[in-house]
């Protein structure tokens, strides 16, 4: 295992969520980070409550490969990158789905994710790695209604796999969480999210649902572990047992 300290951590979706917990822990392990979301606003709160002079911020769309270059260009080398960001999935069955909803997804999740990899190559330190993520709906999926994320986040297992190999020394490797109390869930089921939490984490092995800090670990151990690559770690409180 080695030292994240004076490292450099891209952290896409670092404004919040699962990705400001990686952030957070990064910045205790003595990292420098960079955080990188779309809303400018989002980004200075979460510089605030980081720490001004330890974090940098960068905005960017990750569906604009113009932004994507930009965002690496202006970040500079770096040492591991790490993918969090996303946004609600399509969750209607498969005979209503609404087409645009579900390429504007996979535009996001998928296809920024493999933006992300292509300009990350030029400015990626040797040793480094890049870390994406997954979700339990692969292996869970939502009936009705889930075809469409569990596709998605299947697939990412099959792209580090594929990019280990390709870039090898570089290490690539996916993260496979559970059900997060993050922002996004606010987004999605409202003022439910607390019965809907309760309910769920009522039933897995871990006894409730996780916060951000106990993915967070996950992304560290990826980064420093140097004899992992083409992995994915699965950390949902056993979710997918039940």
């Amino acid at each position: 295992m080695t030292s994240l300290a004076g490292k450099k951590i891209i952290v896409v979706g670092g404004s919040s969520g699962i990705g400001f917990g990686v952030a957070a822990a990064a910045l205790e392990h003595g990292a420098e980070v960079v955080i990188v979301g779309r809303s400018e606003d989002k980004l200075k709160a979460a510089e605030e409550r980081l720490g001004a002079g330890h974090v940098t911020a960068i905005a960017a769309d990750m569906a604009n490969e113009a932004d994507v270059s930009r965002m690496f260009e202006q970040a500079g080398a770096f040492d591991h990158l790490v993918a969090t960001a996303g946004t609600p999935p399509p969750n209607d069955p498969i005979g209503e789905t609404d087409m645009d909803f579900v390429r504007g997804f996979v535009d996001g999740k998928l296809i920024g994710s493999v933006m992300l990899a292509k300009h990350a190559v030029r400015k990626l330190n040797k040793g480094g790695s890049m870390i994406f993520t997954s979700g339990v709906n692969k292996d869970r999926p939502p009936v009705p209604g889930g075809a469409v994320v569990a596709a998605v986040a299947g697939s990412f297992s099959y792209f580090a796999r594929a990019l280990a190999l390709e870039l090898a020394p570089t290490r690539v490797n996916i993260v496979s969480p559970g059900w997060v109390d993050t922002e996004m869930w606010d987004e999605i089921v409202g003022e439910a999210k607390t019965g809907y939490f309760e309910q769920m984490g009522g039933r897995i092995p871990a006894g409730r649902i996780a916060r951000p800090a106990d993915i967070a670990p996950a992304y560290l151990y990826l980064m420093q572990n140097k004899f992992m690559t083409g992995e994915t770690v699965h950390i949902d409180g056993g979710q997918r047992l039940v």
